[in-house]
């Protein structure tokens, strides 16, 4: 786990100023750093840094940038390649001098060409170039683990882990891209490929680039519908088969991760995922697995008892802590200097919490990551299910409702909130994403000028008929790579913790998309298949209760302890100044919001997500723009 950037470009780059840009990301790297600049053809320069965290062959073996023998390549990298040691076995031609999966990247691109990105499994964002070719590639890994940021700014090519480094270079011109916005606002985070800031981009999961002459090609190596269609085509019926076969892949999974030259443990919540990935650890290991939990004062939010039972059962070394408001006020502030983009999931704060207190112990931890979206397990799938059942009835109403007469009448908004939702959605692009019209109609009026739909109209590309399925598929394309995985990377590598989550493992994700849906969901049982191999392990009555999550108190924050921040971020004046957000539309809607929990007079909805979302961007703002 590590941070790099660097560039190809004609303008004049200093080491100095390749080492000021590294060393933004110095939480991501604390133990070693490398910087080097390469004259290239046509007048390119080309940059490649990296902060490194030592996790395999903790020798100054494993430097970075790293070379090849015969000196043609040249690599950064960031993440942990898994099946770096079975890879090796079958490229002993190449004369390896260090113990690291980094070589092995360098080894396997000089036998298969960048074709050996498919023969790997893991997390992982790589910047490689090839002299011969004169090719510089960048990659991500297929679920977007890991992050990589560039910038094209005429001919050149700018990369790196977070936006730090890039806003770092000389010349960067900070101008906001307003379109996000809305979306922003809406979804708390933003997708790939965009980012906050014009001709700055995501590389996507799954995705290459290659730089070549001035020139940028981008492809996918591993497309989410693509290979669900795929996989499809070999499926897997059969309960026990599936069963006995996914719980081999989770087994192995696990054991390739719990590969390291440094202290490993487990983030352990006391739900499903993080309890089989514990357990299945501890079924693995010489010695208790170190877990983690954190525990909070306000008990409708406090998962640490049901973390603690699970501990006890399997015999983990186990380890919470209680944190009370304070605690997790105090990290406020930090947001965005580790966030350096608009991110608005409140359930940073207790990870960013729980990341602490395991690196007091730990450099490497399990999470459960992935689990809800590739195993049916959000309480959205349910109501999704109900929607498509619906449909039909709700497209009727929609109908008779827009009759010339009962039009005039306003009839539709007159119908009770759930059938309204059902009889409004009528977006074949959108019709998993139902719902929140209020929110939407807000967060739109919120920013000036035209912007990106708040939903992501990209339904019918999945070509699934069930809506469950398709939501799923779309959530694996957007919510975890945007929102979930970023938070984790974020909030462990501000206290420079690799999360490692072998639910997102390349060969179970593949062959969930070939397992049966019903093998997942079946009347109301969500993950079903998941928990029944947990049962395997831990008894039913330590797992069985409602979801809860990581819980902020957003509306008590903002209406308290940070109201008078707040206040001061809607001040219609400095919203003038700012120019983004129309200023009587957003002060009134957030001043209302602070006096009475709504977003305006009779709207009956609380406000504080949208609220939230407007404060973080704010917090941003004045970090990065003022």
């Amino acid at each position: 786990m590590c941070g790099i950037c660097g560039f190809v470009s004609k303008q004049k780059i200093t080491l100095d100023q390749l080492k000021e840009m590294n060393d933004t990301m110095h939480h991501r790297g604390p133990d070693d750093g490398g910087e080097e600049i390469f004259a290239g053809k046509e007048g390119y320069q080309i940059g490649m840094a990296q902060r490194r965290l030592s996790i395999m062959d903790l020798s100054p073996l494993g430097h970075q940038p790293m070379h090849a023998r015969d000196g043609r390549i040249s690599v950064v990298f960031n993440g942990e390649i898994y099946n770096f040691l079975e890879l090796r076995e079958e490229l002993q031609e190449y004369p390896f001098c260090s113990n690291c999966d980094t070589e092995v990247i360098i080894a396997a691109y000089l036998k298969w060409g960048i074709k050996c990105i498919d023969r790997f499994n893991g997390m992982f964002a790589i910047c490689l170039y090839d002299r011969e070719t004169r090719d510089v590639y960048l990659v991500r890994d297929r679920i977007g683990k890991k992050p990589l940021y560039y910038e094209v700014d005429g001919e050149n090519l700018i990369f790196a882990s977070e936006l730090k480094p890039i806003m770092k270079r000389e010349g960067f011109h900070k101008k906001i891209r307003r379109e996000v916005l809305s979306r922003f606002l809406f979804q708390q985070y933003i997708n790939a490929p965009e980012t906050i800031f014009e001709n700055v981009y995501k590389l996507e999961p799954g995705s290459i680039l290659r730089f070549r002459d001035g020139e940028i090609k981008i492809w996918k190596y591993w497309d989410i519908k693509k290979v669900y269609h795929e996989m499809q085509q070999r499926p897997v019926t059969d309960y026990e088969q599936a069963k006995a076969q996914l719980k081999a892949l989770l087994n192995r999974a696990v054991v390739c991760r719990m590969i390291a030259d440094v202290p490993l443990g487990a983030f352990l919540s006391g739900g499903y995922d993080s309890s089989l990935m514990t357990a299945i650890a501890q079924a693995h290991s010489k010695e208790p697995v170190k877990t983690f939990s954190i525990g909070f004062c306000e008990e409708r939010y406090n998962e640490a008892k049901y973390a603690r039972e699970v501990a006890e059962y399997l015999g983990t070394k186990h380890t919470e802590l209680y944190i009370d408001e304070a605690e997790m006020l105090d990290l406020v502030e930090s947001i965005p200097l580790y966030y350096d983009e608009p991110f608005a999931d409140s359930s940073q704060i207790p990870t960013m919490l729980v990341s602490m207190l395991a690196r007091k112990d730990v450099t490497v931890a399990l999470s459960g990551d992935g689990g809800d979206e590739f195993f049916c397990g959000y309480n959205i799938y349910e109501n999704v299910r109900m929607a498509q059942q619906l449909d039909m009835l709700g497209g009727l109403t929609h109908g008779v409702c827009g009759l010339p007469g009962l039009r005039q009448m306003g009839l539709e908004d007159k119908l009770p909130f759930r059938v309204r939702v059902i009889a409004g959605n009528r977006n074949r692009e959108t019709k998993t994403q139902f719902g929140a019209g209020n929110y939407v109609t807000r967060a739109n009026r919120m920013v000036k000028g035209e912007g990106m739909p708040c939903h992501y109209p990209v339904e019918s590309g999945y070509q699934v008929s069930d809506w469950q399925v398709r939501r799923m598929l779309l959530d694996m394309d957007t919510y975890l790579p945007g929102d979930i995985l970023c938070k984790v990377d974020r909030a462990s590598m501000k206290y420079s913790l690799e999360a490692r989550c072998p639910i997102l493992d390349k060969d179970v994700m593949e062959y969930s998309f070939r397992m049966a849906h019903n093998l997942k969901y079946e009347k109301g049982n969500k993950k079903r298949i998941l928990k029944d191999i947990a049962y395997d392990y831990i008894p039913k009555r330590l797992l069985e209760r409602p979801k809860v999550g990581f819980g902020v108190p957003l509306d008590k924050w903002l209406r308290g302890p940070l109201k008078e921040q707040l206040t001061d971020m809607c001040n219609r004046d400095y919203l003038n100044r700012q120019g983004i957000f129309d200023a009587e539309f957003t002060a009134d809607m957030i001043e209302n919001y602070m006096k009475t929990g709504d977003g305006g007079p009779a709207t009956g909805a609380n406000y504080s997500k949208l609220s939230w979302s407007f404060f973080t961007f704010q917090q941003w703002y004045d970090a990065y723009m003022r």
